[in-house]
């Protein structure tokens, strides 16, 4: 990977390190390019199991590069009309494996929504969160999409509408924040919560994970009916076969991921 992202894995754990920490981890056009790279390869890395996104020097991402002008967005494929507009990670690449954000300190903009699009979000007791799209008189559009998802209106509200930074406690306050620690405990608080999430089968948690994106907008037998078909897919891997074998034999599952 080219050096504005890092990716490094040890074990089944991938470590995504935003690095262009003069410019506060600020997305230009290169930054957006490598991370859609670093989470097109994590996606499509048998041995990466779990992901940890996190900054370099004393910011998570502090949002779009306004130098770059509209480089920090992307390249979207196709005619004016009909461009997509998933393209990259935060906007709703499918992706169902584990993913932590370790937010390490100033998360905003492009930067809080990629937070946002994360299964955990661990912050820094230094990290601030806000999205300030409207005091640069632009709207903010992702954000708005997945914020009110995971807070209550009034709250997405105040972040979105008012354009002001709020701290990580507020932001745990708000469920914003899943866990807040002290600053120098962020990364070894989210590896262990990687560790604990790669001792379970990979696929079975990816289906689980999977059933529970889809069926948010299902009705109930919908839900259950497509439920009870990824129950039918995961029980025929080589894992669930392992996983009940383990537990006769009384020894830990040696998972595969197959």
């Amino acid at each position: 990977m080219p050096d504005t992202v890092l990716y490094e894995l040890s074990g089944h754990v991938a470590t995504i390190t935003l690095n262009r920490p003069k410019s506060l981890n600020a997305i230009n056009g290169e930054l957006r390019q490598d991370l859609n790279a670093a989470w097109d390869r994590f996606r499509g890395d048998n041995d990466a199991w779990v992901a940890i996104i996190t900054g370099a020097g004393r910011a998570f991402c502090a949002g779009a590069d306004m130098r770059d002008g509209e480089g920090s967005v992307g390249v979207f494929e196709g005619t004016f009309w009909e461009k997509p507009t998933i393209n990259s990670f935060e906007s709703g690449l499918e992706l169902f494996k584990p993913t932590i954000a370790a937010v390490n300190g100033h998360c905003l903009g492009y930067g809080l929504t990629g937070a946002l699009a994360c299964d955990f979000l661990i912050a820094s007791d230094q990290a601030t969160f806000g999205f300030p799209e409207v005091r640069l008189g632009v709207p903010t559009i992702v954000g708005a999409i997945r914020l009110p998802r995971k807070v209550d209106w009034a709250d997405a509200m105040e972040l979105l509408l008012t354009g002001e930074r709020v701290s990580a406690e507020r932001a745990r306050e708000m469920g914003l924040a899943w866990r807040v620690v002290p600053h120098d405990n962020l990364m070894d608080e989210a590896r262990a919560l990687a560790e604990r999430l790669v001792a379970a089968a990979p696929l079975a948690v990816r289906a689980t994970k999977e059933v529970a994106t889809r069926t948010r907008t299902m009705s109930w037998v919908e839900a259950v009916r497509f439920g009870e078909t990824m129950r039918i897919v995961a029980g025929a891997t080589e894992d669930a076969g392992e996983g009940t074998t383990a537990r006769a034999e009384g020894r830990p599952p040696d998972w595969q991921g197959r």
